[in-house]
Order: structure tokens, then C-alpha cells, then sequence
């Protein structure tokens, strides 16, 4: 089972709410985080891309770094884990996007990747006059597929000529290209996000459910599975889910109800709104669960919630899902957070003995 590290590139992490640790992006955050998860041999770390915040009195999001800057300063302080940068397809051309990849591949000697996101949230795009209007939610998959298409050219090729519905390219050329094969993330969860990734992406991740439930998100999976076997492609999935954990259950827990006592009620609102704007039937349901009240304060990203020792078995049941190649972390807490996972949970992972963390940790 692969570990990989969802990193705090916006302010607050995953949690919405004035009682978590309240802390704004920077660089040596980002930096101690990755740095941790590759001495305890984790194996990537993505930052997302977020171009507006939802308020409240936590700020949530509302401070944000770039996300392809941000992995090419983590390239040039690493050595072995992969990185994935997020690009925003509304805001940033394919060649542009392109010629980032290959210059972060160069730093990072072939170690980078690329999570293609569509966009959901009106606001991140209208208040820079980058809005297609609200037709794009239909079609936007469309204009990713060319997108991706695009990349694909431009880094196996060195040109593209694609004349597309929503892209002109007129002898666009790339030089240098990636030295490695540039992987490509989608997190779609709906049959046209599905079926996007399966045609074009190399992983999928996927939104685990529910507190202590790593199981729940196997459908999820299998759905993917069943896209890629239409398209005869291999593609792997990752599932998200948060880490809170302590010495005890109790200890953990307390964290949990702490968190939610605080939960920024003016932030998920606005949560609330920009989820329900896509009226497109087939929108994205990753997006649209995310109105389900029962857990707002982490995004119902799925929350692993306890012991070291329970965390750790649930990690390896999550592990015997089918088609399931690995988890994508967020903690409360994110340096130490990482730390106490390579130290106190990994080692008890029967998913993950291969990986010597005392080993690395000494180095």
C-alpha cells in the first residue's frame, strides 16, 4: 500500500473550523512536512491549487500558495518522493502548463507529476474574468480531454497541432520535454469524471467515507476499475481520508469533538453554496457530498479517528480493498502529524513493512 501526503498549500489544512490548529501556508511548513514523509520512506506528496477561500472566522482557504512553484522549491530540497503540482485548466494554458511539468521534471529528475483539475467553484475563476459561464459545467470534462490531450502531445512528442473544440494549436512546440513519463491525477467522481480518467489520467483518487470506515469507499474503486477495463488502460486508485490520532482513542476523539465544537458555520455555508451551483446532473458527486452535514468540519473527506495502534489497522483494512493501490493523508496537525505516522503508526501497518522507518529515521 502506497502513503501519500495531501500538504497544507491553504490555510487550515482540511479542517473548517476556530478550534483546530490555525496556521497560514509557508514554504518551511510545506518544506519540514515533505521533508518528514520522505525520511519515513512515504512516497508522494500533492499540493492542490486554490484560488479563493471560503471566509468565516477561520479564514478557511483564504490564504493559499501556488501550487507549481510550491513543488518546484520542494524538488530542489528532496531527493527521493514524488511530487504532484495541480494545475487549474481554466486559468492556465496546456503549453504553459506543459513547459512547468518539464521544468519541475528537470529539478526534480523525472519525480514530478500532474493533477488535472476541471473547477467547481465560480468565484476562484469569475473574480479574475475567467468564468466561461455556467454551460461550462456540462462540457467541462470536454475541455479537459483536450487539455490533457494536449500535454500528452507536447511531452511525448515535443509538438501539438490539436485543433479542438475549446483549443487552437498552431505548431506549438515544447523542448525541453520530461525525461520521465508524467503521470496524470484525476479526482472525478462522477461517471463523466470516471470516464475521464480512465481515458486520460494514470490515478484516481477517491474521497474515503464516513469515520472509521475503510471500507467505504471500495464502490467508489470498483466503479473506477470498471472504467479503466472499458478503456484497457491501467489506472490506480488512491483514497482520501484525514488522520487524527493520540496515544488513546479518548485522546483522539477529544481532539474530534474539540474540532467540531468550532466548526466555522459562516465558512460551510459558502461551502454549501458553491457546491450547489453545477445543475448539471452528472456534476461531480466529490464536490456535492461534501454538503452532507454530519462530518462538514473536515470536508467528509473520510476521517480515521484514534489509537495509533487502531489508526494503523484501519489503514491496513482499508489496504484489502480491491483495486485500491494506496491512501492520500491529511492530519490535523501536519509536522508533527507526519512525524507521529512514520514513527508510531507505520510501523504497526502490516500494509507497509516494507518500509523501514527506525531505519530512515535515524539517517
Amino acid at each position: 500500500m502506497e502513503i501519500g501526503v495531501f500538504i497544507p498549500i491553504g490555510s487550515n489544512g482540511w479542517l473548517i473550523s476556530t478550534t483546530s490548529p490555525q496556521y497560514k501556508p509557508s514554504f518551511e511548513l510545506n518544506k519540514q512536512t515533505t521533508l518528514n514523509a520522505e525520511r519515513y520512506g512515504l512516497d508522494f506528496v500533492l499540493s492542490m491549487i486554490k484560488l479563493r477561500g471560503f471566509g468565516g472566522k477561520s479564514e478557511f482557504w483564504d490564504h493559499n500558495l501556488d501550487s507549481f512553484t510550491l513543488m518546484a522549491g520542494l524538488a530542489a530540497v528532496t531527493s527521493r518522493i514524488r511530487l504532484y503540482a495541480t494545475v487549474p485548466t481554466l486559468a492556465v494554458p496546456p503549453a504553459i502548463a506543459a513547459r512547468m511539468c518539464s521544468t519541475i521534471d528537470s529539478i526534480s529528475n523525472g519525480r514530478f507529476g500532474l493533477n488535472v483539475i476541471t473547477g467547481w467553484q465560480r468565484p476562484e475563476y469569475s473574480q479574475m474574468g475567467l468564468w466561461p459561464g455556467d454551460e461550462y459545467f456540462a462540457h467541462r470534462y470536454r475541455y479537459a480531454a483536450e487539455y490533457v490531450q494536449i500535454l500528452r502531445d507536447l511531452w511525448t512528442t515535443g509538438t501539438s497541432d490539436l485543433k479542438g473544440e475549446f483549443f487552437t494549436m498552431n505548431d506549438c512546440r515544447l523542448s525541453p520535454r520530461p525525461q520521465a513519463d508524467m503521470k496524470v491525477i484525476c479526482a472525478g467522481q462522477s461517471d463523466a469524471g470516471l470516464e475521464f480518467t480512465a481515458k486520460y489520467a494514470d490515478y484516481n483518487f477517491c474521497f474515503a467515507k464516513g469515520i472509521n470506515t475503510p471500507l467505504a469507499c471500495a464502490d467508489t474503486v470498483a466503479r473506477m476499475q470498471s472504467y479503466a477495463d472499458q478503456t484497457g488502460r491501467k489506472v490506480a486508485s488512491y483514497a482520501l481520508t484525514m488522520v487524527i490520532t493520540g496515544e488513546t482513542d479518548a485522546e483522539a476523539e477529544a481532539k474530534w469533538e474539540l474540532y467540531k465544537e468550532g466548526a466555522d458555520l459562516e465558512a460551510l455555508a459558502w461551502l454549501v453554496e458553491q457546491a450547489s451551483a453545477d445543475k448539471n446532473p452528472t456534476g461531480d458527486s466529490n464536490v456535492r457530498h461534501a454538503i452532507d452535514p454530519r462530518s462538514m468540519v473536515n470536508i467528509n473527506i473520510g476521517l480515521m479517528l484514534g489509537s495509533y495502534a487502531k489508526v494503523a489497522n484501519l489503514l491496513d483494512e482499508m489496504a484489502t480493498i480491491p483495486g485500491l493501490a494506496g491512501a492520500l493523508l491529511t492530519f490535523d496537525e501536519f509536522v508533527t502529524g507526519t512525524q507521529v505516522f512514520g514513527e508510531r503508526i507505520q510501523p504497526l501497518m502490516k500494509s507497509r513493512r516494507h518500509v523501514n522507518s527506525p531505519a530512515m529515521a535515524a539517517e
